[in-house]
C-alpha cells in the first residue's frame, strides 16, 4: 500500500477495526448524508448491540461482500420478490422501481435472520449471538472451509438481523455504507462482516448531522471517516 495516499483518518480507522473498535463512517452529501456506527461482527457483544441502539438509534444490520453472499446463497431481497411464484405475484409490485430511491438505484437488503440458538431474536444477547455467528460464517466461506448449506442449518428466517449484500463491483459499482464498511474491513485485512447502524437525531427526527457526528466521535476519541477517504485509500491499495 502507498501509505502516503491513505488519509490519516482511514489509517486510524484501519487500526481501530483491527482491534475490534467502533468507528464512524459518513457516506456523502449526495447520498444518504448519514453517519453509521461500524464495528467488526466478530467483536460484537450484547453491550455493543445495546450501545448501537441507544447511541445510534438506526437499524442494526450486518454488511457482507457479494462473494460471501453468493457462497452462502443469500440473494438481494428485491430479487427474491421479483421471482415469487404466480400465487404471490402481487408481491412483485412492492419491489423498488426506477426513481423510487432518491439516493441510489437499489437497496442492499438480503434476508433477515436469527441464529437458531436464540429465543425471540430481538434481545441484545440474541442479536449479538446472531451477528457473531454471521461473522463466523462469512469467515469460513471466505477461507473456503464451509459448506454453504450450513448457513440454513445454523440460521432461520424471518429474523431480527438484517443482512446487507455489498455490490458485486464493490466501490466500482456502489458507494453506500454497505460497500464502505466492507471496503474498510478488506483494507484492515479482517473478516469482511461488519455490523453497522445509522446515527439518528431524536430532536430533528432526521439523520444526525455530519457536524454532530464528528463532534460525537471527537468527544469519545473515536475514528471518523468520510466515504471519499475510504474510496481513496481503497484504490491506493488495489492499484499496487
Amino acid at each position: 500500500m502507498r501509505a502516503n495516499n491513505v488519509p490519516e483518518s482511514v489509517k486510524r480507522g484501519i487500526e481501530d477495526v483491527k482491534e475490534g473498535k467502533l468507528v464512524l463512517i459518513y457516506d456523502a452529501e449526495d447520498r444518504e448524508g448519514e453517519t453509521d456506527f461500524v464495528v467488526p461482527a466478530a467483536s460484537v457483544t450484547p453491550q455493543t448491540v445495546a450501545y448501537f441502539r441507544n447511541e445510534a438509534g438506526g437499524l442494526i444490520c450486518v454488511a457482507i461482500p457479494s462473494t460471501a453472499a453468493d457462497k452462502l446463497g443469500l440473494p438481494l431481497m428485491s430479487d427474491i420478490l421479483k421471482n415469487v411464484n404466480d400465487h404471490y405475484s402481487y408481491l412483485r409490485k412492492v419491489v423498488e422501481g426506477k426513481g423510487d430511491l432518491q439516493y441510489d438505484k437499489r437497496s442492499s437488503f438480503s434476508l433477515w435472520v436469527n441464529h437458531r440458538e436464540t429465543f425471540t431474536g430481538i434481545t441484545d444477547r440474541d442479536r449479538a449471538l446472531t451477528i457473531k455467528k454471521i461473522g463466523e460464517a462469512v469467515e469460513r466461506v471466505v477461507n473456503g472451509s464451509d459448506n454453504p448449506s450450513d448457513f440454513y442449518t445454523e440460521f432461520r428466517a424471518p429474523g431480527h438481523v438484517a443482512l446487507l449484500r455489498a455490490a458485486g463491483g464493490l466501490l466500482d459499482e456502489r458507494r453506500g455504507q454497505t460497500e464502505l464498511s466492507v471496503a474498510l474491513a478488506l483494507l484492515a485485512g479482517i473478516s469482511p462482516a461488519m455490523m453497522i447502524c445509522e446515527m439518528l437525531d431524536a430532536e430533528s427526527g432526521s439523520a444526525l448531522s455530519k457536524t454532530d457526528a464528528q463532534r460525537f466521535a471527537s468527544e469519545r476519541g473515536m475514528s471518523f471517516m468520510e466515504g471519499k477517504e475510504i474510496v481513496d485509500a481503497f484504490y491506493s491499495f488495489v492499484s499496487i
